[in-house]
C-alpha cells in the first residue's frame, strides 16, 4: 500500500478521536457549570438569602455623664479613669461650707418664719379684744355726745329766755353774760363730742382692718402648712439637697472614662467631671447597605464576632431597632446637590443590636470596638 493511501485512511480515525475528546470536554464542561449552579442556587437557598453581614459595626453604650449639680471647689477626687465603680460609689467631693452655711440660713429662716406665724396668731386674739374696746369707745362717745347736746340744748334755752327778760331790766347784765358763756361752753363741749365719736369710730375701723389683714395671713390653713413656713421649709430642704450634692456619686455600675476634673478645681453646676461607661449594657451599631435590608427586622436573631477576640468568640444578640436616617443624613454636612452635578452613593443605615449580659460579663466589651456581624433574617 502506497502512503498516501495509508495517511487518508488515518486521518479519518484522527478527527473521530479528536470529535470525541471534544464532545467529553463540552460535557464535563456542562457538568461542572450544572453543578456550579446548583451549587449557588443551594448556597443561596440555604445561606445566601437567609443572611446578611457586614464588618462595618462597633460596639457602643449609653454613657452616663457626671456633672455638678452644685458650684464649689473640689476638696476630693477619688477615682482614676479605667477605674471599676458600683452604683453609689464615691467619685468627687465638693467642698460643703458653702453649702452648710446655707443650710444654716434657711433653718434660722424657718424658726423665724414659723414664730411670725405664731404672733399672727397671737396677734388675732388682741386684735380682738382691742375691736371689743373700741366698740366701747364708740358707746361712751356716743353717749357724751348725747349729754353734750342736751347740756347744749338747755343752755340755749336759757340764753333765750334771759335775753327776752333782760329788755325789761327782769335780768341783770351779769346773769346774762353767764348765760351767754354756758351757752358757748355747752356748744364746745358738743363739737368735742361729735370730734371724739368720729376719732372712736375711725380707730374702730383702723383696728377692724388691722384684724382683717391679720386674719388673711392665716385664713384656711394652720401653722405648719402656712404659705410663709412652707416657703421657709422648702428653702430649707433645697439647702439640704445641695449639701447632700456636694458628694457626687457614680450614677451606674460601669468604668471611669474622660476623667477632666482635678482637685482644688473650681467647678460650676453642670461642667463635665468625667463619664462611667456601663460595659455591662453594651450594644452594637451596625451600619448595613440600604439593600441588605429588605428581610431585617427587629427581633431577629444575630451572630457577632468582635476582632479583639477572633472567631474564638461568638455573642448571640437580637435586633433592636433602626435608627432614624442614615449616617450621611445625620452628618454635619448632608449629602444634598442640587445643582445637578450629583452621583448615587449607597447608604448605610445604622441598626442597633443587643447583646446577652451574661456573655458580655464572661467577655467585656469596650466602646468603638470592631465588630463582625451576621442577621438571620428567617429567624425572630
Amino acid at each position: 500500500m502506497s502512503e498516501t493511501q495509508t495517511q487518508s485512511s488515518t486521518t479519518p480515525v484522527a478527527d473521530q478521536f479528536a470529535q470525541q475528546r471534544r464532545n467529553k470536554l463540552l460535557l464535563g464542561l456542562a457538568v461542572v457549570v450544572a453543578i456550579s449552579a446548583v451549587g449557588i442556587g443551594a448556597y443561596w437557598m440555604i445561606y445566601g438569602s437567609r443572611y446578611v453581614s457586614t464588618d462595618n459595626a462597633y460596639a457602643a453604650v449609653e454613657m452616663a455623664q457626671v456633672t455638678p449639680s452644685v458650684s464649689g471647689t473640689i476638696q476630693d477626687v477619688r477615682v482614676t479613669d479605667t477605674q471599676s465603680v458600683k452604683k453609689g460609689d464615691i467619685l468627687v467631693v465638693i467642698d460643703p461650707s458653702d453649702a452648710t452655711l446655707a443650710l444654716a440660713q434657711a433653718q434660722a429662716e424657718l424658726g423665724r418664719a414659723t414664730r411670725r406665724v405664731k404672733s399672727y396668731v397671737a396677734n388675732d386674739s388682741g386684735l380682738n379684744a382691742q375691736v371689743a374696746a373700741r366698740d366701747a369707745e364708740e358707746k361712751g362717745a356716743v353717749a357724751q355726745l348725747n349729754a353734750a347736746e342736751a347740756d347744749f340744748e338747755r343752755a340755749k334755752i336759757d340764753l333765750k329766755r334771759r335775753e327776752a327778760l333782760s329788755a325789761s331790766g327782769s335780768v341783770s347784765g351779769d346773769e346774762l353774760s353767764r348765760a351767754k358763756n354756758a351757752y358757748a361752753s355747752s356748744k364746745a363741749n358738743l363739737s368735742s363730742a361729735k370730734a371724739a365719736i368720729t376719732q372712736a369710730r375711725a380707730n374702730r375701723n383702723a383696728t377692724l382692718g388691722s384684724k382683717e389683714a391679720n386674719a388673711v395671713l392665716i385664713a384656711g390653713v394652720d401653722e405648719e402648712h402656712n404659705p410663709e413656713v412652707a416657703l421657709a421649709r422648702a428653702r430649707l430642704e433645697q439647702a439640704e439637697l445641695d449639701l447632700a450634692r456636694t458628694i457626687i456619686r457614680a450614677p451606674v455600675d460601669g468604668v471611669v472614662a474622660k476623667r477632666q476634673v482635678q482637685l482644688g478645681q473650681r467647678v460650676q453646676a453642670g461642667t463635665p467631671l468625667m463619664a462611667v461607661v456601663p460595659i455591662q449594657n453594651m450594644h452594637v451599631d451596625a451600619n448595613f447597605k440600604e439593600g441588605q435590608l429588605e428581610k431585617v427586622r427587629a427581633g431577629q436573631s444575630v451572630t457577632l464576632h468582635a476582632d479583639i477576640y477572633g472567631n474564638s468568640v461568638s455573642y448571640q444578640g437580637k435586633v433592636e431597632g433602626f435608627s432614624g436616617g442614615s449616617g450621611a443624613a445625620f452628618s454635619a454636612i448632608p449629602a444634598q446637590n442640587a445643582t445637578g452635578n450629583w452621583i448615587k452613593v449607597v447608604q448605610r443605615l445604622p441598626v442597633r443590636i443587643s447583646l446577652d449580659p451574661a456573655e458580655l460579663e464572661k467577655n467585656p466589651l469596650k466602646v468603638g470596638l470592631s465588630m463582625s456581624v451576621k442577621i438571620d433574617t428567617r429567624s425572630h
